[in-house]
């Protein structure tokens, strides 16, 4: 595949004597301006001329070639247009031959770690830990495509002050029943009862200090009555994850470790990396994170004990070369100051963590508050939306009660994670189902129907597509317009996952469907022109290749009907 990039900053470099690096190249906001620009803003100091005039004085020097049809100078930017019939022809035969993983690197010996989703064992999975899945999902598809050793971890928080809560109540209220409803469902509803009790039982808020005590002290009937309901939650959750496509290399829970971060930080104590404040506490406190207390002055872990703990027990079964945590903007300092000890500990991946902070997801009625009973489940919106999507497959279909839920299941899946991931992780939005459900608008089943339509016209083509076509019949606005984004998916997919964002993969198969959309509109496809048939059935072919990647990449579905 003709790498333009790197073949125009040659050129550029062997004419003008400089030695820029492709990266400086820009891709214009309007193809009229070229396909590439090169911007001379930054070359004015060592030049010691304006913008223009440089601009001027190297596109002047540049000539047609092989690849490049045209050197267009606008202002300060020096325009490039390749050759459109290369460019298809590049373009397409690469993905012809690579299908779905067009775009896909090399296979690399680093190994990246993801830690994701991080639930509790006293209630169900919310809307919160959606974003968490979904965003984690994202994280493990595209580093595995882009070729790296991608293991995805769990953290269990089945331990503490709120797990007892749960078990209290229980203990309290649930006369030994079992489970009558989803398990995780069932556990959560002893947390809403603990704290509608415990209003009027104040005695309670001993209690559960004395349970969780009873616990660390491994008081047989306590232990007894949290291994059933962790398991009643574990067993829930499990069917969400399911759900949702979440799966777990490797599960840590907090009632394993706990305690295994004490010895480490009192080492680091007397080593002098760590000191004392005035009340007994160890805290690491520096110009960069301020003060941070690591282990109380009681000798009890704090969750940045635990989790000095737990990434050196990570490190240990893995040796990943990087981590990442997807966990809610709230813990920005913690992970912070969590980064900074790993440093001053000289773990071997400390320079190589990244904390993927999310903000807060609301709906049309408000904020969540699971404390009053009234949180939004992640079962329950997926079911909403599944009754949602059904009454929409509905309106297009007569399809038996198997079908009709498969295809249901699919769509409603794919309103809830292209929705949550169009947007930049620590963006607070409002989750709007209709809106998330529409097939016209910026939306998952949307670019679900665009690769359906791809799928239909492929199939009434009734042979194989080939990459033996006039690629010069390929010359229109809108051929050129689905070619120059179809170029653009490998390093669309390489600045993705290099800066955390599945928005951009979003943005882009939306732009690619709608494109597409407006070219089926435009052109006849199937027709009497049998050289002119073959190569649009080419192209539709593979603009389905590259939609049905980048769905995979955000965990959705391609469905060939809708």
């Amino acid at each position: 595949m003709a790498d333009f990039r790197s073949h125009i900053i040659g050129i550029v470099n062997k004419t003008s004597g400089l030695k820029l690096d492709e990266s400086v190249l820009e891709i214009p906001p309007d193809e009229n301006m070229g396909d590439y620009a090169l911007p001379c803003f930054t070359l004015a100091k060592e030049l010691r001329k304006s913008p223009a005039e440089i601009a001027k004085e190297i596109g002047g020097k540049i000539s047609p070639d092989k690849y490049i049809g045209s050197v267009k100078i606008i202002g300060p930017y020096v325009n490039f247009f390749v050759k459109k019939d290369l460019l298809a022809e590049d373009v397409l035969a690469e993905i012809y031959k690579e299908k779905e993983g067009y775009g896909a690197g090399k296979k690399r010996k680093e190994k990246i770690m993801i830690e994701s989703p991080g639930p509790n064992t006293n209630k169900p999975l919310h809307l919160g830990h959606v974003r968490n899945m979904v965003l984690g999902n994202f994280l493990v598809n595209i580093y595995r495509f882009l070729g790296y050793n991608t293991i995805r971890v769990d953290i269990v928080n089945d331990r503490g002050i709120h797990i007892c809560k749960s078990m209290l109540a229980y203990d309290r209220f649930g006369k030994n029943k079992e489970p009558d409803k989803k398990p995780d469902h069932f556990v959560g509803d002893f947390y809403v009862k603990y704290d509608l009790e415990a209003k009027s039982h104040p005695e309670f808020e001993q209690e559960i200090q004395d349970m969780l005590r009873k616990w660390e002290e491994g008081d047989k009937e306590v232990r007894k009555l949290w291994k059933k309901m962790n398991k009643w939650a574990i067993e829930g959750m499990a069917e969400t994850y399911k759900r949702f496509g979440v799966k777990i290399d490797k599960a840590y829970y907090e009632s394993d470790h706990y305690t295994k971060g004490r010895d480490i930080v009192l080492d680091a104590l007397e080593k002098g990396i760590f000191k004392k404040d005035e009340k007994g506490n160890v805290v690491l406190e520096n110009d960069s994170i301020g003060k941070k207390i690591v282990l109380r002055a009681d000798g009890t872990s704090i969750y940045i004990t635990q989790d000095i703990a737990l990434a050196k027990l990570r490190y240990e079964d893995y040796k990943m070369d990087n981590m990442i945590y997807v966990v809610a903007s709230e813990q920005i300092h913690h992970f912070k100051s969590l980064f900074e000890i790993f440093r001053l500990l000289d773990y071997p991946f400390a320079e190589n963590c990244y904390h993927l902070a999310y903000g807060m997801v609301y709906l049309p009625e408000g904020k969540m508050k699971s404390r009053e009973g009234n949180v939004v489940d992640a079962d329950n919106l997926a079911d909403d939306m599944n009754v949602k999507s059904r009454k929409e497959v509905e309106k297009r279909h007569k399809l038996s009660g198997k079908e009709l839920e498969r295809r249901a299941e699919a769509i409603s899946m794919s309103a809830i994670k292209f929705f949550i991931l169009k947007y930049d992780a620590m963006k607070d939005f409002v989750f709007n189902p209709k809106e998330s459900l529409s097939f016209d608008g910026e939306t998952g089943p949307y670019v679900q129907y665009t690769h359906a339509r791809c799928s239909s016209i492929l199939g009434k083509y009734e042979k194989k597509p080939s990459d033996k076509i006039d690629y010069s019949l390929l010359n229109t606005d809108e051929d050129k317009a689905l070619l120059k984004l179809l170029k653009s998916y490998p390093e669309i997919v390489k600045m993705a996952g290099e800066q955390y964002k599945p928005s951009m993969v979003t943005r882009h198969v939306l732009d690619l469907s709608q494109a597409f959309n407006e070219y089926y509109h435009r052109h006849q496809i199937l027709q009497d022109d049998k050289e002119l048939e073959k190569a649009r059935v080419l192209l539709v072919y593979c603009v389905r290749e590259v939609i049905r990647s980048s769905l995979g990449l955000l965990g959705i579905e391609a469905p060939d009907e809708m």
